[in-house]
This record gives structure tokens, sequence and C-alpha cells, in this order.
């Protein structure tokens, strides 16, 4: 058959695949690498993970390495048993390497680098899927805009515009004479939008936004820390018992 004269779009800005094999063979060689050149690693999990977050811990840490995801590489890099280790002890550094953590390179005092992420807790909006870490409910009458959260001489009436939206939400809300007014019934006390220790849905996290209630705290969590020089190992990471207390 004769090729077809059509006139064609060819797209000049393909983008080149990603070769998957090629970044794990890198990864590996880096931490490999990482291994001798600093003097202390630390295995660290992230709750509440946020990516603006990370990225601050990263430029802070920005005389270190830091490693984020694919675990399985991470393990195999440091080493599953003595004899594939890259160095004295870090292949018991493999069960700490099991969902979403981390490994951070450096040469900084432990001290230094354990007091600055303990005390690194950002606080954000709570994300659909997580747990409540409180309770949060709108008061009776007129609605502001931060609820309740803010003394009330601080505080002013949210708009009129987004009375409309307070309703589709499932808030029992009315105009009156321009103002927004939770509508309840006899002996209701205020609206409760979540309660402390519930998963949170799409609806109450978007209406603990709407109110500027943050709930959510990013927390890098320290697991375990390995040393160069002696090859020993120090767990970092605290159980239930210690953190009830």
């Amino acid at each position: 058959m004769p090729r077809s004269k059509r006139s064609r779009v060819v797209h000049e800005s393909r983008t080149a695949k990603k070769d998957h094999k090629e970044q794990t063979r890198r990864l590996y060689a880096n931490i490999r690498e990482c291994v001798e050149k600093y003097d202390h690693l630390f295995v660290f999990g992230v709750d509440n993970m946020r990516n603006t977050y990370l990225k601050d811990v990263r430029t802070e840490f920005a005389d270190s390495r830091l490693f984020f995801g694919k675990t399985k590489v991470m393990a195999v890099a440091l080493g599953q048993n003595p004899e594939t280790e890259a160095a004295p002890n870090l292949h018991r550094l493999h069960q700490y390497l099991t969902g979403a953590v981390g490994l951070l390179f450096t040469s900084r005092d432990p001290a230094s680098v354990i007091t600055h992420l303990e005390g690194f807790r950002p606080l954000d909006y709570a994300r659909a899927g997580t747990v409540s870490t409180r309770s949060f409910t709108i008061p009776n009458g007129l609605v502001c805009s931060r609820a309740g959260e803010i003394p009330a001489s601080e505080d002013e009436p949210i708009s009129h515009t987004i009375e409309p939206e307070l309703r589709k939400l499932g808030v029992p809300t009315r105009l009156i004479k321009g103002k927004v007014m939770l509508e309840l019934t006899e002996g209701q006390e205020g609206y409760p939008v979540c309660r402390e220790g519930e998963v949170l849905d799409s609806r109450q996290t978007t209406l603990l936004k709407m109110f500027g209630v943050v709930t959510s705290e990013f927390h890098v969590a320290l697991k375990a820390q390995w040393s160069r020089e002696s090859g020993e190992i120090k767990i970092l990471e605290k159980d239930e018992a210690e953190m009830e207390e």
C-alpha cells in the first residue's frame, strides 16, 4: 500500500522515559558512598507527610544527605546481613526500614540533630483519612470566621457568600438580615464538626480548613542511629509506654 502523504502533527517536546534500573543503581551507589563519607546515619519516619516541610528539613541539612522512599533499595544498600553490609552493624537497621521512612547521613553532632528534629513540628490542616487529634464544634448563634477558636473581640462574622457552601457541607445555617446564623434544634449545644480520635472524612477536613483549625502535626520521628567510628547502634524510637508517660 502506498504511504499516506497526509500531513501529520509531530510533537517535538517528547520526554524521555525514566530508567528505573539506572535510578536504583544510582540510589544504591549514593548510599554506599555516604556510608564512607559521613560520620552518622539516622533512620527516621514521617508523621503526616508534607513535601513542603520535608523540603525544609532538606534545606536545614544542606551539608548532609537525605534519602526518602524505596525502602527495599535502601535496605540492600546498607546490607541485610553481616556478609553484605556496607559497614559493621548496618544490617541491624534493616528492621526499621519499613513504611514511610528515610535515611539521614550527617557529620553533625548527633545531639544537635536530635534536638532540631524533635523541635521541628509545624502544624497543618488535616487530610481525609487521618485521625482527629481534637474535637471541634461550631458554637450556637452568629457564625464567625474562627468559630470560637479566638476571643470574640478578635473574631468577625463569616461572609454571607459562604453560607450556601456551609449548608452543602451539612452545617444547619440560614441567613438572617445578611448574617450567617447556626440553626439548631432545641437543646443542641453547637454543631459538632469532629470528635477527638475519630477518622476524618473530606467533609470534615474541608470545614476545619474553612475555620482555620489546624490539627495535623508534621514530625520527623527518629528511629535509630548508627555511628561509623564505633559501629554502635542506638535505638531512638519511643515505644507506646514511653509516649504515655
